[in-house]
């Protein structure tokens, strides 16, 4: 199992780096469609069901090729076929306050055992992955490979420090009726190793980091950057809660070793509309 993880992790990472590397940006772009694409039908088989085909394979269908149309409009394709305006930095803000409050609602009651299929939470889900696909694409067209790579190296840092740090010292349950393998201390690690992560690549041109300490004083860096790691956290646990009323272990196979687009995807959707927001804010 652990080979099986390593080697699609690899290719999952080469794929990338060769697809944001390219002197044109459609491959990326196909990328992020291509998985936003595979979690939003993974969203819904547990909130709508269905099976592997059914409403929710139209669906993600139907946003595959909404993405693909787009990857091919050529430089600037998002930003021109979706251009900043109040309105969509409202629906941004929306999203990102939605995760805040469902996710957390659903986080604090922890009710596990409630019926999964819900046509509210599989709306939450296609307003969530298309918010975090045209955040993340945006954010590669308009700051760069190195800015996204490094954001997205946030969680990346952030689910390994969670890991190791719980698995040294966890004692304390997290949420035990979700996911009985967190702990707080794994949590705090979480936030630690991304607060590290930040302060560590703030050297690095381009970076999230640079643009973080570029715009605003270190300590406002700080707690924006345990904020990101927070919701980040609950995205994880959120998609734990939907596979645990669905019963069911990963999100799909898709994943040899990992599950699906979802499990890996889960703690980029909530803070990808707030990337965008930082990145479009009015000067």
């Amino acid at each position: 199992m652990l080979l099986q993880r390593t080697l699609t992790a690899i290719v999952l990472i080469v794929v990338l780096l060769a697809a944001g590397l390219s002197p044109v940006n459609w491959p990326l772009l196909v990328f992020f469609g291509v998985a936003a694409s595979a979690c939003l039908w993974e969203w819904m088989r547990m909130t709508l069901g269905g099976g592997r085909m059914g409403v929710p394979a139209v669906v993600a269908l139907a946003f595959l090729c909404l993405t693909l149309l787009v990857s091919f409009q050529g430089t600037g394709a998002v930003a021109n076929t979706f251009p900043v305006t109040d309105r969509l930095r409202g629906f941004m803000a929306v999203v990102l306050l939605a995760w805040v409050i469902i996710a957390g609602a659903g986080l604090y009651g922890g009710n596990a055992t409630k019926p999964s299929r819900s046509l509210g939470l599989s709306l939450f889900g296609l307003l969530s992955v298309f918010a975090a696909w045209l955040a993340l694409v945006y954010v590669y067209e308009q700051a760069g490979v190195v800015f996204l790579v490094s954001f997205m190296g946030l969680v990346w840092v952030a689910d390994i420090a969670a890991y190791f740090g719980g698995k040294a010292l966890g004692r304390r349950k997290l949420a035990p009726s979700i996911s009985p393998g967190k702990t707080w201390e794994g949590a705090f690690f979480g936030v630690l190793g991304s607060v590290a992560w930040v302060i560590a690549t703030q050297a690095w041109p381009g970076s999230f980091a640079a643009y973080l300490f570029g715009e605003f004083s270190w300590w406002f860096v700080v707690v924006l950057t345990i904020a990101l790691a927070v919701l980040s956290i609950m995205g994880d646990l959120f998609e734990s809660l939907l596979k645990r009323r669905a019963n069911m272990k990963d999100s799909s196979r898709l994943l040899p070793g990992h599950g699906g687009a979802f499990d890996r995807l889960d703690a980029l959707l909530p803070i990808a509309p707030l990337a965008y927001l930082l990145l479009t804010r009015p000067l």
